[in-house]
């Protein structure tokens, strides 16, 4: 091994260990956004038998009918970290999509050495090349990616993509057995991204194997060869567009495509100049953008974007013409044809910072390409003066260390909802969505009166977004205001009523009231449009349960079963619709212990049921809980009545009346009692 393979062998192990330092706080961070409806909701990824369905049921891919599509890969891999880690264990997550972006890393470096081998061969290309490799690995941008559970399907497809490309380049005498097509077709099956392989391999077959310039691509004597690269990429794409054509066959609709076209475009152009501005400055970064399309095509920041696009295409022509500067070109337009996915269709985000993942893969090998281009122009003066050498190891240490310690910092944004939706509310304050999703974190913690002033504000950004009005209504039950809970549950179904969200959460709650004929109903409108929703089924199981209605609790608990088999609760539901003995439920996920409400509940079932006996014993147990519970010795008190106990049922109800004497129901029953008594 030469020395110099000695030394960036040295460098390569140092940047890894700094890698792992800058996402070592990460590993145990949480599940963000859409992680809602693909994991954690998701009940497929809990059994990884469900692996070979994932390859062509798009309904596996969420549990939300809205995000339905096919990413197989994406969902392999998360039941695998799921089975691996024995449940939703972040560690495992986390951990497995780091291994990738690894793994990615490592393939960088072999890529950019060898195109720049093939631009020129001289000592500084294996430093360049992992130098490039190393902005990218650390640079803070990529952090959004690597904290986003779903987001690798990012880093997946990337993965794939470079790996496909290097085989291509480093192995042409293979190239006749087309193994370089497997990692793209792998692609395929995390996202839709991989069909940009063509272009960056077509352009390298021009301007590398073909030793072109772009102008040259439009001279008459090179139409062959342009012909000629075409038909070679042309395996590649009859087979990768078959496979997308199939993913893609599976959905019914793209969701969140809703921006106006034209605008949208215009707006890209802005967009990218602030891609680039993030490369070298990644301080703004946020979870959630308020950005959104500039309706005017004469504002300056459009006129900025358009003038940016033009220096690129001016760049890329310029630097394609000397083979020493080809890299550079070939970054570029490994930049651009990036983003050309997010940049065409008008998707309702303008910018996410994600979307960069993929795109400076090619920019950060640009960048590094010129400076090392540059560093060697000046390589005699920098060997000379100790003091430029220096200077120059100085400067590659602050910039790969300011962006180790802002990924660090952004791991620590990431680390769960109230820290990212924090970090949104003050990065993207005109985001309504992420004012709502830092509501909701406080709302968590019980404190309603700052969580509906951010719920308001959100109301001004988003005045018809149906999950906002569910958010409210939520609220508005949990402070006691079933009016205004009831109407904020209604308006969401209007703003939207073909999600599914709006009936199952009004069906929650009209269950939690007691409501538990509206509940089913409401219930059942959710699980029609969506078949796989859990908590639909736990609705239907908790107010048939209530109702005594057995038949009905034992195809809701198979039903349950059938898509989460083993679950607890619905073996525990099977159980007593086998036996007619209602269950207590503890109203709350994960609680051990019933409470004093969960007992009232059951005893107005068992009232309801005419199980006056059973109903007092309930009403007895909730007591034992809480003695001061008015509505338990009211229900006492209306289950002895109907025993034609009435001097227990006096008694009970004016105890209910000692600790309430407003109870409505209690005075009713004690006139109930005393009426009886006197007649005898």
């Amino acid at each position: 091994m030469s020395k110099s393979n000695k030394n960036i062998l040295f460098l390569a192990l140092i940047l890894l260990i700094a890698l792992i330092a800058a996402y070592g706080n990460h590993f145990n961070n949480g599940f963000h956004f859409d992680d809602s409806h693909t994991v954690i909701d998701n009940v497929y990824i809990r059994d990884i038998k469900n692996i070979p369905a994932f390859y062509s049921n798009p309904k596996m891919f969420s549990a939300d009918p809205a995000h339905w599509g096919l990413r197989p890969l994406v969902s392999t891999t998360l039941a695998i970290d799921y089975k691996l880690g024995g449940g939703l264990n972040p560690f495992y997550f986390q951990l497995s999509t780091f291994i990738w972006f690894t793994l990615l890393c490592v393939l960088l470096f072999f890529m950019y050495r060898n195109l720049l081998t093939q631009s020129s061969t001289n000592q500084w290309t294996g430093y360049i090349a992992l130098g490039a490799t190393a902005w990218y690995a650390l640079h803070t941008a990529n952090a959004e990616t690597v904290n986003y559970v779903i987001a690798r399907s990012d880093v997946l497809s990337t993965l794939c993509i470079v790996a496909s490309f290097l085989i291509y380049v480093a192995y042409p005498a293979k190239r006749k057995w087309y193994l370089y097509i497997i990692p793209a077709i792998i692609g395929v099956f995390a996202k839709e991204t991989v069909l940009m392989l063509l272009i960056i391999l077509f352009f390298y077959i021009l301007l590398f194997e073909n030793n072109l310039s772009i102008a040259d691509l439009f001279k008459l004597k090179n139409i062959k060869l342009v012909f000629n690269a075409i038909i070679k990429v042309l395996p590649l794409f009859v087979i990768v567009a078959a496979v997308q054509f199939y993913t893609l066959s599976k959905v019914t609709s793209i969701p969140n495509v809703t921006s106006p076209l034209f605008y949208y475009l215009l707006t890209q152009s802005y967009v990218w100049l602030h891609y680039v501005f993030t490369f070298f400055l990644p301080s703004n970064l946020s979870a959630d953008s308020d950005w959104t399309v500039i309706q005017n095509a004469f504002d300056e920041r459009i006129i900025l974007g358009l003038v940016f696009i033009g220096l690129l295409i001016v760049t890329i022509f310029k630097t394609s013409v000397k083979k020493e500067t080809r890299p550079i070109a070939f970054g570029l337009i490994w930049f651009a044809a990036a983003l050309l996915p997010t940049s065409v269709m008008p998707f309702s985000e303008v910018t996410n910072d994600h979307r960069m993942f993929f795109a400076f893969v090619g920019l950060a090998f640009s960048v590094v390409t010129f400076i090392g281009l540059w560093l060697k122009k000046w390589q005699k003066q920098i060997e000379i003066s100790k003091g430029l050498q220096v200077l120059v190891g100085t400067c590659i240490l602050l910039v790969l260390g300011f962006n180790a310690y802002g990924v660090h910092q952004r791991n620590k944004v990431w680390k769960d909802e109230e820290s990212l939706w924090l970090d949104v509310t003050l990065k993207s304050p005109l985001n309504g969505r992420g004012a709502m999703n830092y509501a909701l974190t406080l709302m968590a913690k019980g404190d309603y009166n700052n969580a509906l002033v951010y719920l308001n504000e959100a109301m001004k950004t988003m005045p018809r977004y149906s999950l906002l009005y569910i958010n409210i209504a939520i609220l508005k039950g949990a402070t006691n205001k079933p009016d205004e809970a009831e109407a904020n549950f209604k308006t969401a179904i209007q703003c939207d009523a073909n999600s599914y969200n709006g009936y199952v959460y009004y069906g929650r709650w009209l269950k939690q009231v007691g409501r538990y004929t509206e509940a089913i109903a409401m219930a059942q409108k959710g699980l029609q449009i969506n078949p796989n929703s859990v908590l639909a089924l736990q609705i239907l199981m908790g107010c048939y349960n209530q109702l005594g209605q057995w038949d009905q609790l034992r195809q809701a608990a198979n039903q349950t079963l059938t898509l989460v088999p083993g679950d607890a609760g619905a073996l525990t539901f099977l159980e007593a619709a086998k036996t007619h003995t209602t269950v207590v439920e503890t109203g709350h996920p994960g609680k051990q212990q019933p409470t004093a409400a969960d007992y009232l509940n059951q005893s107005l079932a068992l009232y309801n049921q005419q199980k006056y006996t059973e109903c007092i014993e309930a009403c007895q147990q909730a007591l034992k809980l809480k003695p001061d519970y008015a509505d338990a010795y009211s229900n006492m008190g209306a289950a002895y009545n109907q025993l034609k106990q009435w001097n227990k049922g006096v008694e009970a109800c004016e105890h209910a009346l000692k600790i309430d004497p407003n109870h409505k129901l209690a005075h009713g029953n004690l006139n109930w009692a005393k009426n009886q008594l006197t007649k005898k």
